[in-house]
């Protein structure tokens, strides 16, 4: 099992200092900026929206190795995927964190995005993790403004 962890933390620091889709998204249609006044995890996040579907998704900003990371993973995950489809991932993801017993489904839909698992032995960087996924489903709803952890 430390093999296993020890490939998830080089995996996590991997996205913190090289992350994926660090960019304002040229034509998006909704932004939404997420907000953990605990750690001061800051981000913007943009979605281009076509049809239903997230064509284009990036970020800017700055956090902990664990929020960046989930956020990178986060935006490559998602693209491509239809709302409901992303919703359906921000559930199983959020289950995984809380502690809860995923399906066999739910762990096949998460892929990459297990090697945060972790982050649920450490329950005050739950909400590191999370940021990023609750900042996109507040875009997905047509939100507008900052979503906070508090």
């Amino acid at each position: 099992m430390s093999e296993l962890g020890d490939l998830y933390q080089e995996l996590i620091v991997e996205h913190y200092n090289h992350p994926r889709n660090l960019r304002k998204v040229e034509g998006a249609n909704r932004s939404v900026e997420g907000y953990n006044p605990f750690c001061g995890d800051r981000f913007m996040l943009y979605l281009r929206m076509d049809n239903g579907i997230i064509t284009d998704i990036g970020f800017l900003g700055s956090g902990c190795a664990i929020s960046k990371a989930s956020t990178s993973l986060m935006t490559e995950s998602v693209r491509g995927k239809s709302s409901e489809e992303a919703q359906s991932l921000f559930s199983a993801f959020h289950r995984m964190l809380t502690g809860q017993v995923l399906s066999d489904q739910e762990r096949e839909l998460l892929g990459d995005l297990e090697v945060l698992s972790g982050v649920v032995e450490f329950p005050i960087r739950v909400k590191c993790a999370t940021l990023s996924w609750h900042t996109l489903r507040a875009a997905l709803e047509g939100q507008k403004g900052t979503v906070a952890t508090e």
